[in-house]
């Protein structure tokens, strides 16, 4: 049976370690321009294997890093979006997915509701990653790690801010702090709270690490290293911009707000940015890492990929 990767929470400690290392191991060969995937592993590869990506949401950094890591390991990407598949549209996902899994070596999927993500790993014979749905978004989360990681030189003791909304992106980004013992403090809007489901999930999967959840962006930074945030409006939610701005007052992440954490603190985003969400100072000033962190979805796609489809899972 197939092995999937739909959350952090699939990952053990040990296996997510390696793959953040694993990822800034590609980084170093592919950026010193001595990359040969031969030298990383002498028996296996992707070639002559295709992998389908199965897209009903629009993606920049999400496609390319996909396809560049496909391309990287030896196999060919098929990119397969909303003009070209109808997930549940036109056929049942069950029907694509037993088509699509019985040609291909893998599927990579950017959904909407976490259900859809969850069917195809049901009815799929090979492996499922997630690469975004409603509730997780876990190849952003190993990107973060290896950001992290080469920022800090470390995990243990580190302290991530999240000011924002409670979405897919800080669920999987709790899951991997928590497991690599780093704290996280996540501050919302009350009416955006963390659900108790995560709440839950985090404590389960937490290595001498904790989450704590607020409503005070003020406190939620205090002593932290990094600070990380996301869009507030999501895509198809525009409707709701009005009414969403709002609510999130106070919640910009600008040197004011970063005041009260370590002096020495970075700045994270996933992006796409908007100015609301932080201002051009931080977003573009010193302590911002977020460009590296994008340049770093490409290397966790490769060190994800590599271990769920070319070691079958099989990451350590």
């Amino acid at each position: 049976m197939a092995r999937h990767f739909i959350s952090i929470a699939d990952l053990s400690v040990q296996e997510l370690k390696y793959l953040v290392d694993r990822g800034i191991a590609f980084k170093k060969a592919i950026r010193a321009g001595n990359y040969n995937y031969a030298d990383f592993n002498k028996s296996a590869s992707l070639k002559g294997q295709q992998i389908p990506l199965l897209f009903s949401k629009r993606s920049t950094r999400t496609r390319i890093s996909s396809e560049g890591a496909i391309t990287y390991l030896g196999g060919s990407p098929m990119f397969l979006g909303r003009d070209d598949i109808q997930l549940g549209v036109n056929e049942s996902f069950y029907d694509t997915t037993k088509v699509v899994s019985s040609m291909t070596s893998a599927i990579i999927a950017r959904v909407g509701p976490h259900s859809e993500i969850q069917e195809l790993a049901t009815h799929s014979r090979v492996p499922v990653i997630n690469a975004l749905c409603e509730k997780y978004h876990p190849m952003q989360a190993v990107a973060d790690m290896i950001t992290i990681k080469e920022t800090f030189g470390k995990f243990e003791g580190l302290k991530v801010a999240w000011v924002g909304d409670a979405n897919n992106v800080v669920h999987d980004l709790a899951l991997a702090c928590v497991k690599l013992g780093i704290d996280i403090s996540v501050a919302t809007p009350v009416q955006y709270p963390v659900s108790d489901e995560i709440v839950n999930l985090v404590a389960q999967n937490a290595n001498n690490a904790s989450m704590t959840v607020t409503t005070s962006p003020v406190d939620a930074v205090k002593n932290a290293d990094v600070i990380v945030t996301d869009t507030w409006i999501s895509m198809g939610q525009e409707s709701e911009k009005v009414q969403k701005l709002k609510e999130f007052a106070g919640f910009q992440v600008t040197e004011a707000l970063g005041a009260n954490a370590k002096p020495g603190w970075k700045f994270m985003h996933c992006l796409p940015r908007h100015n609301e969400e932080v201002d051009d100072e931080v977003f573009y000033g010193d302590r911002s890492v977020v460009f590296e962190e994008a340049e770093n979805r490409l290397y966790s796609a490769i060190s994800v990929i590599e271990g769920f489809v070319i070691n079958k899972g099989k990451i350590i």
